[in-house]
Parts: structure tokens; C-alpha cells; sequence
């Protein structure tokens, strides 16, 4: 089974499976395709994390696929150019080395069955041949077309013709064919220190961005351990820092103690108790997370049930706490795989915001990350900018398993300070209230944070929430805004969830994308 946030793309996955490929190579196959057909909300630009479920000896693999930042990414730098901040877009965001095409070399070296350009071939057809524009890619070019329209590659790339595409009409993008038939034919050494390392590094330096070749050719992804918690009776895994993904894990620690059933799904005091848990993970991720490699993170005290059991006394039923979090971008992808060999991938990718740093370099057709544009430049800060280092992340794959280890669901979301709190709902809905993954995502969400241009924190309600509890949340203090229906704000979650008696899959696939789940 595959399911991913756009049709076309899960079509392609599911092909590979039939073909014999694996898990991994379906992944893979899905994302160089998304690549294509999805390019506001992720490429080969940008970075990736994946957690791998090896069938063969029952172990969960974490893949770590961020890029680090240029040597001449500092402090100093920024402030020679006048600049107390590091720019959201532009060559000046772009400052990391992209890490999703080495992350699915390394993936496939190790988990790989199929070729190497057999799986990237249907991306090169559908940039080459074209696709049908998606809603979504139309909405966010329109969003986005002053960003774009300000580079000349982007704006070659994106804006044929100098507009917007229009839902329904025929797009390519024959630079990105040329970068994946390169890639195909030669592998990832061409994107690191070849043709297409060249061409973007030159084309960013044109336009005044700072990676060089040496940043391309430094860089490696990192096969880390998972970090996980129980919840339930499962264990629930999640990546380590970079990532935040030792806040779903508080979260659930801290939830655990309380009747989720005796609460009540959707009621009042369920939203209260997870939104307050949610503070609380937060102010630790916003005080500790950044670069394991440049600061000791203590994270195995984090996820300890002893440190949840302390804080849950914060918690009160009456009064929702005051807490004013960092703004986290929202764009990215999440695709699920399980394979007939029982091997399972949770992998999630992303440019960082919408159409990342808008600056596409050379005749790549090749999109950036503005992913550097989350390191902070106060030099007492953790995520203070430093070269070679990779900037806290909000990409969180998720898997969970049953007590004798084997995959039981695979999940995850897009939409950056909602990605936590979405994992949560739809865990919660699964382990507490015994729903199907399609119900868990149809159902209303939640999202508290600040987002894009907003000086305070909301909690943001996604119809149809009882206007009863919408009340009820006002009264304990909860700054409460009404979101639209079905809204992408509240992410692309999706599922797979594995019955291991019958080895019946069920999936899910969230409404608010254009995805879809198939299988076999």
C-alpha cells in the first residue's frame, strides 16, 4: 500500500511494488515523482527524514537527510550585510546543502531491490511529458507568483508564459527532466559533486547565495537510532534532533495518565488537555532543540515517563497557560509504504515553506530550501547559525509498533508547528477510540501556534467543533479563531495501519491534499 499527498505520485509507487520493488524503493519513487508533480511543497532541493522497518530483522532504521550549512554561513556574515536576521526567501535563505537525493541513495544502497534510474524514470516522464495541475499547485503559484516572478529560474520554470498555471492545464518542466536523467545515469555523486552540483552552485552564487562546490561534496546523511516512547501498550518511534520529534513522545507521556474515553472524543476537555500538553512539549523543544552534533541534548530525560509524571501537575482542567512559540513554515510532504515483505517506510520531505527560497539556480529547474532561514543569529541561542551545522527541523516521520515489534502504524503529516499535534490526533483517535485511519483524518483538527505574520499564539478549530466546545475553550482562556473547512493549515495527514493476523492494510488518505491511497 502507498498513499502520499498527490495521486499521480501514489500511482507511481504503487507501480514500483508491483514491480518487486521495496518499501524503500517505492518511497524513493514516490518522492522523485512528488518532486515533479508537487513542487510547492517539496523537491529535490530540500531535506528528508525517514524511519525504515527492515522486515528481515525486525528493526526500525532512522535516516537523518538534512542538509548542513555553508562554511561561510555566520554570524558575522549576516551582519556585514546589514542583516539582524537571516532572509525567509532568497539566495541568502538558501544556506544549507540540499539532503533528500543522498538520503535516497543511502536508503536504497541499503534497502534497495529495483535499479537505481528505474525508479526515478516515471519522475523524468511526467517532467518531461507533463501532468495535469493540481488545485493546490495553482493556488499556491498564484500566492507565491511575486516570490517566483523575482527569480529568473524560478520564474522560467514556474510562471510559463509569466502567469500562474491554471488548474487543469498541462505543465513540464524539462530542466528538472535533464537533473533526473543526469541523476539517473550517473547517481548521487552528480548532485554532490558533479554536473548538477555545479550548475546550482553556480547559478546560487550568481545570484549572491553563499554554498559552494565544498559544502555539495562535504556532505553525507546520517543513519541515527529512533527515539521512542510507550503509549497504550505500542511504542510509538520518532526521529531525534534535529527533528522535533521528542515532542510527540511528551506529549503522549503526558496524556497518558488521564481517561481519554472518560473525557470524551472531540469534547471540550479532550482539545483543552492536548492543547496544554502541547505547551508544554514546546517550551522544551524551543529551549533545546538544535544540532545533536553541537550541543548535549538531553533527550532520553525529555521522553522519560518520571520527567512527564513532573510536569503533568502544570496541566489545570480551568485555565489554559500562557506560552508564546516560535512561527514555524508549514510546507512539505508525507508519504507512507508497506511492502508485500512486511518492510514499512514513514518518510517525510519538504522545501521548508511554500516553493522554499523561490530561487532555482542554472537550467536545474531544481527549486531550494530556505531551510537556513530557521537558525537564529544570537550567538547564546542553541539554533544560532554555525557552519556545518543543520538547523532544528520540524520533519517528523512517525511509526508505531505492537509489543512483539512488528509495524502495526505508519503515520505522519505535513505543516510544520502542526506536525506534533496532528500525530497526536490521529494516535489518540487510533489507540483511545479504536477509529479506521480515514476517520481518524476526516475528523476535525486542531492548531495551536503562530503561524506566518501573527504576533500571538491561536488555537485554531477546524468545523464542524461543537459550538459548545468552541465556547467552552473561551471560557478556560484559550485565544480561539475559526478555521475554514477541510483547511490545508491543519496539514496532509496520512496512514497506514497493519493488521498482523490477517496482513490486512488499511489506509488513509487526508482530504485537505490531493493525494490518494493505493494498494494491492
Amino acid at each position: 500500500m502507498v498513499v502520499c499527498p498527490q495521486a499521480v505520485a501514489s500511482e507511481v509507487g504503487l507501480n514500483v511494488l508491483r514491480q518487486g520493488g521495496s518499501a524503500v524503493d517505492a518511497a524513493i519513487a514516490v518522492n522523485a515523482a512528488l518532486s515533479v508533480v508537487y513542487p510547492h511543497m517539496t523537491g529535490i532541493g530540500g531535506d528528508s527524514f525517514w524511519l525504515i522497518y527492515n522486515a528481515a530483522d525486525h528493526k526500525i532504521y532512522g535516516l537523518n537527510g538534512s542538509g548542513r550549512a555553508a562554511q561561510a554561513a555566520t554570524c558575522e556574515f549576516y551582519a556585514q550585510q546589514n542583516l539582524t536576521t537571516i532572509p525567509q526567501r532568497g539566495p541568502l535563505a538558501a544556506i544549507t546543502v540540499p539532503g533528500t537525493v543522498d538520503a535516497w541513495s543511502a536508503a536504497h544502497q541499503r534497502f534497495g531491490q529495483l535499479p537505481w534510474p528505474q525508479l526515478l524514470q516515471p519522475a523524468i516522464a511526467l517532467a518531461e511529458n507533463g501532468y495535469t495541475v493540481t488545485d493546490s499547485q495553482a493556488r499556491w503559484t498564484r500566492r507565491d507568483q511575486t516570490l517566483l516572478a523575482a527569480d529568473p529560474g524560478s520564474r522560467a520554470t514556474f510562471l510559463p508564459g509569466g502567469k500562474p498555471p491554471q488548474p487543469g492545464s498541462h505543465f513540464t518542466n524539462p530542466a528538472l527532466a535533464q537533473t533526473l536523467k543526469t541523476l539517473a545515469a550517473e547517481g548521487r555523486d552528480a548532485f554532490y559533486q558533479g554536473a548538477i552540483a555545479q550548475a546550482l552552485v553556480t547559478g546560487l552564487q550568481s545570484r549572491g547565495g553563499i554554498l559552494q562546490l565544498a559544502d555539495f561534496a562535504q556532505h553525507r546523511s546520517t543513519w541515527v537510532d529512533p527515539i521512542s516512547t510507550t503509549y497504550r501498550g505500542y511504542r510509538v518511534y520518532e526521529m531525534p534532533p534535529n527533528t522535533q520529534g521528542f515532542t510527540v513522545l511528551q506529549i503522549l507521556n503526558l496524556i497518558e495518565a488521564f481517561d481519554l474515553k472518560q473525557l470524551g472524543l472531540n469534547s471540550a476537555d479532550y482539545y483543552h488537555l492536548l492543547v496544554e500538553a502541547t505547551k508544554l512539549a514546546f517550551a522544551d523543544r524551543d529551549r533545546w532543540l538544535c544540532d545533536p552534533d553541537f550541543a548535549d541534548i538531553p533527550v532520553t530525560m525529555l521522553i522519560s515517563k518520571a520527567y512527564s509524571d513532573r510536569r503533568r501537575g502544570r496541566i489545570s482542567f480551568t485555565q489554559a497557560n500562557r506560552y508564546l512559540p516560535g512561527t514555524l513554515g508549514g510546507d512539505t510532504t508525507y508519504s507512507a509504504v508497506v511492502d508485500p515483505f512486511g518492510n514499512a517506510v514513514s518518510l517525510i520531505q519538504s522545501l521548508y515553506f511554500d516553493f522554499g527560497s523561490g530561487v532555482v539556480p542554472g537550467e536545474t529547474g531544481v527549486i531550494l530550501q530556505n531551510r537556513g532561514a530557521f537558525f537564529g543569529l544570537e550567538t547564546d541561542h542553541l539554533n544560532c547559525i554555525q557552519p556545518g551545522k543543520r538547523p532544528f527541523h520540524t520533519l517528523i516521520p512517525a511509526m508505531v509498533t505492537q509489543p512483539d515489534g512488528r509495524p502495526k502504524i505508519v503515520l505522519g503529516t505535513m505543516g510544520g508547528e502542526g506536525q506534533p499535534q496532528t500525530q497526536v490526533a490521529l494516535l489518540t483517535r487510533m489507540l483511545d477510540f479504536d477509529l479506521d485511519p480515514q476517520t481518524a483524518i476526516d475528523l476535525p483538527r486542531w492548531l495551536w501556534g503562530r503561524t506566518w505574520g501573527e504576533f500571538s499564539a491561536q488555537l485554531r478549530l477546524e468545523p464542524p467543533i461543537a459550538a459548545e466546545v468552541v465556547a467552552q475553550l473561551r471560557q478556560r482562556q484559550h485565544p480561539v479563531s475559526l478555521a475554514s473547512a477541510w483547511s490545508e493549515q491543519m496539514g496532509h495527514a496520512h496512514a497506514i495501519v497493519i493488521d498482523s493476523t490477517t496482513h490486512r492494510l488499511q489506509a488513509g488518505c487526508d482530504p485537505r491534499s490531493d493525494g490518494q491511497a493505493l494498494g494491492y
